[in-house]
Parts: structure tokens; C-alpha cells; sequence
């Protein structure tokens, strides 16, 4: 058996059309190869399959989901197309998602009230790294489970946006409330959700609101509230930081006792505030009204619009996104008194969206998630650290970042730049691979077996790779992806596959890492 390293040139270039880079690089390379093997590879249609979503179709799902696996596939059949699943996932609470809510029982510490936590914790009970590891253990397993993809998807895009690290000796004892929190606003109006996020305790805590006092305001929430969340850097002045401190004292938490979250009248600054053309005498020792209306104001505030617009169309078209396209996002943001849902349907109906197939790279979580998805691997509950369910964060840290751990409040990038590089590649073929195999994780996992990947015995080889692109990809199969798994597994086109084929009992892992590691799977 040939090893990875003795992969012939040829199949490294075929594979170098990974989409680990730039989306112009990874194209590149695979052009020659492609041209070529287009005249020696002809895939098969494997017709035994449910058809497929048109590409469009694919791109739409794709884009707002984790992976377009056979049931997302036949969910959105059901509902008429795409678009009836798109608008079916803008209104989360139609769709029944018991199955979702069940993994919370799996990590008990995650629904125990912040002074419990920090009990816990300083009697070396449990630490709250270990808690905040649960809280993405429990995420990942939402986006891989949960029937509201879209809204999972958002909540992703908004609890970066609004970024409060998970690792934090203080932060932890309110971060799974605040991730909840996003999960509730995300398909709202950003007017209610910045309000909810910014004066919620995880928030007061990260950027230090809950130490700010009318005395000694502290400026950390105040300057990142204007820099990051809102209108960004060139829109307010260094007067502005101030204001924006002296409106947010009163909001704090008391740390390190019982963890409360309170409202102070005694700490807020009183006086007069601008910010951004924000302006109030500020006499009411309760500043709370204020901050409503001050956040009100930022979140309607034109250089906001454009910020939240360009965005969604960063992540969700492309890193690029054409400035007309742009500017219309911000206009129906404005005009739908900042509700997301309109900028959602602005932006699929755009024609540039239409366009931007392919164009995002996966992240390290969305190649986590996608793979499992992919692979129909079942999770049982943890029962030690080798359990599959907690291997998957130490997965997405090999790649590139754990799940809620980027220390920074601008958030993990959302640019393909960002996560394309060879040492990025390397690692995800390394866990397709091991996955494919069914070799790790091994714990509290089922795998499919081997023979259940082929549709059918006898099959020929050309029509087992279409098949499994169909069901891995959603994808037909290309004569340069039928190459690289000719060239994988060392089996020709025409080969007659049997349940006892070399191909099924030892090649399996190579053929299906051949799917994980293609361009179609590691952009979305």
C-alpha cells in the first residue's frame, strides 16, 4: 500500500487545486490538470440517486447552512426548492428542533447559574475552562444537528461580530447566557440585539464596563462598541470614547462574589454626552434610558449600515463585495429599521451572490462540522476525553483555531486569506483522512461502514466515485476528480467494484478523503 508522501505528481497536482488559499490561487493551479484529465477521464452518472439540487440551489443552501448533506437535500425538495427552504429558515420557530436541544443534557454545567461556576471552580471542582470547552463541544453540536441551520449559521456570524472570548477566568460564568442571547436576536433587528449583547454581564466583564465608574471610567467597552460593533474607526473622535464610557457606568457585575448583574445609578456619569451626533444633557443619576437610545442611535446610524452591510457581504458573498451591493444592503438595513431578515433576502437575490459560487473558503468549526455532516457519523454522549464529542475541538484547533477562543473583540476573520495557507491544508487532510479511516476519533463515534459507501455491488469504479460525489458534494462527478481517485486508490476507471474489492476493503479511506480534501468541499 502506497503511502500520502508517495502520491505521484500528478495527483498532487490534481489536489492542488485545494481551496486552502486565495480562491484565484486555488484555481490556478488546477487548470492545466483539469484540461488534461478531461481528455483521459470521463465519469459515469451513477442514476441510482435522488436527483440533485440545481447549482444555484446547492449555492443558496450551502451558503447558509453547515454542508448540504442527502437530508438537507430532501428537506428542501419538500418545501418546493430552495428558496421555500430559505424562507422556512428565516422563521426558526416554525421548524421543530427537538433533536437540537437534547445535547444541552449532555453537559450539565452548562445550565448552572454563574455563582454556582464559580464555586466550582475555586473549590477545584470543576474549572470554567473546562465549562467554556462543553459550551463549544454543545455549539459544534448544533450546527452539525440542529434543523435551523440558517439561524445557527447567523448566530455564528453575530457572536463574532459581537465577540466575547469563551476563555476568561470572569467571562465564563455568564458566556453561555450570552451566546444564548445572540441565538435569540440573531434574526431580529441589530438595534435589540447590540443593546442585549452590550450591556449583557459577559460583555461588562470582557471589556471591563463592570469595573467603569463615574470616577474612573474605564474606556475598553465605550471605544470597541464604536471601533468594532458599530460605525468603525474613521466615524467618531477620541471626545467620542469618552462620552461613549461616561454613558455606559451604572452597567456592572458584581465580580468575583455573587457574579449579579446590576444597574448602579451611583457609578453613572452624569453630565453633558456627545457621541457621533448623539447628544443629551445626561442630569437622571439612571442612565439606562440613555444607553437605550444611545445604542438605538449607533445602530441606526448610517456608517453602522454600511459596516454590518459590507459584513454579511464578506461573509456570505464574497471578501470583495461590489460597493453598489453594499450600499443597497445598507439602504434596506435603514429602511427596515435595522431588521435583518430584509438584508437577507436583499443579499440571495443580489446578483453578485449569484456569482460568488464557491467563493468562501471553510473556516476550521464550518471543516469540522462539514465533515461529520458529510460522513454521517453518529455521536453518543462523553464519557472521557478520547469521546469523539471532545475530540472534535482539539480537530479544530489542529486546523487552525478552537471554536470561541480567538482573545481579540474584533472576532476570528472572516476572509479566506485568513485561512489558506499549506499548513492549513495539511491539517485538514489530516483529520479527513483519520475520519475517513474511522481510526480517530474512535470513541462514543459510529462510522458508516465501508461497504455501505458503494450504492451497490457489483459497481464500477467511475460510477462509485459519482456516486459518492453526489452524496458527499452534492456534486456530479469531474474527469479531474475522477483522476485524483483513480490515481488515490490506484484503480482504474472501468474497474469492477465488488464488496470485496481491495478498493472497499482497503482503499475506502483514501477514496473518501479524495472528496474531503477537493475544492467543491473545503469552500461552502
Amino acid at each position: 500500500m502506497s503511502s500520502a508522501s508517495d502520491a505521484s505528481p500528478s495527483r498532487r497536482a490534481l489536489l492542488g487545486g485545494l481551496a486552502v488559499g486565495t480562491t484565484a490561487v486555488v484555481a490556478a493551479p488546477a487548470v492545466a490538470p483539469a484540461a488534461q484529465a478531461a481528455t483521459r477521464y470521463h465519469p459515469a452518472h451513477y442514476r441510482g440517486a435522488p436527483p440533485l439540487l440545481s447549482a444555484q440551489a446547492r449555492h443558496l443552501v450551502g451558503r447558509f447552512s453547515y454542508g448540504v448533506t442527502p437530508q438537507v437535500a430532501a428537506q428542501v425538495r419538500r418545501m418546493g426548492g430552495a428558496q421555500g427552504w430559505f424562507d422556512r429558515q428565516l422563521d426558526p420557530a416554525s421548524i421543530a428542533d427537538q433533536g437540537a436541544d437534547q445535547y444541552l443534557a449532555w453537559w450539565p454545567s452548562l445550565v448552572r447559574g454563574p455563582a454556582e461556576l464559580w464555586k466550582r471552580q475555586i473549590t477545584e471542582v470543576e474549572g470554567g475552562w473546562e465549562v467554556m470547552n462543553d459550551y463549544s463541544r454543545w455549539v459544534l453540536m448544533r450546527r452539525m444537528k440542529s434543523r435551523r441551520q440558517l439561524l445557527e449559521v447567523m448566530t455564528e456570524f453575530w457572536e463574532n461580530h459581537l465577540n466575547v472570548p469563551a476563555v476568561g477566568d470572569a467571562q465564563y460564568t455568564h458566556r453561555t447566557s450570552y451566546g444564548n442571547t445572540i441565538r435569540a436576536g440573531a434574526l431580529g433587528r441589530f438595534d435589540d440585539l447590540l443593546r442585549n449583547a452590550v450591556t449583557h454581564p459577559a460583555m461588562l466583564i470582557y471589556l471591563d464596563n463592570a469595573v467603569s465608574t463615574a470616577t474612573h471610567p474605564n474606556e475598553n467597552l465605550g471605544r470597541e462598541l464604536l471601533e468594532l460593533h458599530t460605525v468603525g474607526r474613521a466615524s467618531y473622535t477620541e471626545d467620542d470614547v469618552k462620552s461613549s464610557a461616561r454613558i455606559l457606568t451604572g452597567w456592572t457585575v458584581d465580580l468575583w462574589r455573587t457574579w449579579a448583574p446590576a444597574y448602579r445609578p451611583s457609578i453613572h456619569w452624569t453630565g453633558p454626552v456627545s457621541v457621533a451626533g448623539f447628544e443629551d444633557a445626561n442630569l437622571a443619576p439612571d442612565g439606562r434610558d440613555l444607553t437605550r437610545r444611545y445604542l438605538s442611535h449607533l445602530a441606526h446610524h448610517p456608517a453602522t449600515a454600511q459596516r454590518i452591510a459590507r459584513k454579511l457581504a464578506v461573509k456570505f458573498v464574497r471578501d470583495d463585495p461590489p460597493q453598489d451591493l453594499v450600499d443597497r444592503l445598507a439602504q434596506v438595513y435603514l429602511d427596515h429599521d435595522t431588521a435583518i431578515v430584509p438584508v437577507l433576502r436583499a443579499l440571495v437575490a443580489s446578483a453578485a451572490f449569484e456569482d460568488s459560487v464557491g467563493a468562501k473558503v471553510r473556516d476550521p468549526g464550518e471543516d469540522i462540522v462539514a465533515t461529520y455532516r458529510a460522513l454521517g457519523v453518529r455521536l453518543q454522549p462523553p464519557t472521557s476525553e478520547r469521546s469523539a464529542v471532545n475530540q472534535m475541538l482539539w480537530q479544530a484547533s489542529s486546523i487552525g483555531l478552537m471554536p470561541f477562543t480567538w482573545p481579540r473583540p474584533d472576532g476570528q476573520p472572516i476572509d479566506n486569506a485568513s485561512w489558506s495557507s499549506p499548513a492549513r491544508a495539511l491539517a485538514s487532510m489530516g483529520v479527513h483522512y483519520g475520519m475517513s479511516g474511522s481510526w480517530w476519533p474512535d470513541e462514543q463515534i459510529h462510522y458508516r461502514g465501508r461497504r455501505a459507501w458503494a450504492p451497490e455491488y457489483p459497481i464500477r469504479f467511475d460510477q462509485l466515485v459519482d456516486a459518492l460525489s453526489q452524496r458527499i458534494l452534492h456534486l456530479r462527478s469531474t474527469p479531474a476528480l475522477l483522476e485524483a481517485c483513480c490515481e488515490a486508490t490506484g484503480t482504474p476507471p472501468d474497474a469492477r467494484i465488488t464488496r470485496n474489492h481491495p478498493v472497499i476493503k482497503w482503499e475506502m479511506p483514501r477514496l473518501l478523503t479524495t472528496f474531503l480534501d477537493s475544492p467543491a468541499f473545503l469552500t461552502r
